[in-house]
């Protein structure tokens, strides 16, 4: 008999628990609509009033959509904040990532930036918008190896990309290689034809 009251017990408790959650998700799923709507009609402010309730330390899917309403009003401070708690909860997470560069940048924190974009290209190392913009912040810093490298790995992945192309033409040519730099800003130019960036440097490579 006890062992038939402690099953009991436990089958309630197990149902009790579900129809918790089954509530509780409920709950979450009408604050999220309701801040997508609010969102939607660029209302931000009620759009974090409307899932912020619900917000703790370990619910990624609330912290990480604070990080992004916390950029669209432009509190850059608390959007990195919370996109760096996203992060914690997930590390693999490139969505998170990508989504801290956001107020990074408006925050000028490039070796953060670059930071981030290496972190995505070591969990996926062909991912295009990494490789891309990590090698503009190593061109604009005249690092052109790292560059190249990065830029490389975009046209392998997209060879009729032009910012692809444009962008390793200017980085070999900066790095003393002027014939290699040549074949790309030729490829450029077929792209995106009478362009006066990649004109200038073919120009430069002659």
């Amino acid at each position: 008999m006890e062992i038939l009251k402690r099953t009991f017990t436990g089958l309630f408790l197990l149902v009790f628990a579900a129809q918790l959650q089954a509530q509780t998700n409920a709950v979450l799923q009408k604050a999220f609509h309701n801040s997508y709507t609010n969102e939607l009609n660029k209302n931000y402010v009620a759009a974090i009033a409307d899932i912020y309730p619900y917000y703790s330390e370990n619910n990624y899917e609330i912290t990480i959509r604070l990080g992004w309403l916390n950029y669209l009003i432009k509190n850059y401070t608390a959007s990195q904040t919370y996109y760096q708690k996203a992060i914690v909860l997930k590390p693999n997470s490139v969505e998170a990532k990508f989504g801290y560069v956001k107020p990074l940048s408006f925050l000028q924190s490039w070796d953060k930036v670059l930071e981030q974009y290496l972190a995505i290209l070591k969990i996926d190392p062909q991912n295009t918008q990494a490789n891309y913009w990590g090698g503009v912040i190593y061109y604009n810093r005249k690092q052109y190896e790292p560059a190249i490298k990065l830029f490389r790995t975009v046209i392998t992945l997209y060879p009729f990309d032009y910012d692809g192309n444009h962008m390793l033409a200017w980085s070999m040519l900066m790095a003393g290689k002027k014939a290699e730099a040549k074949q790309f800003f030729e490829r450029a130019l077929v792209i995106k034809p009478a362009d006066a960036s990649s004109t200038d440097g073919l120009a430069r490579c002659n």
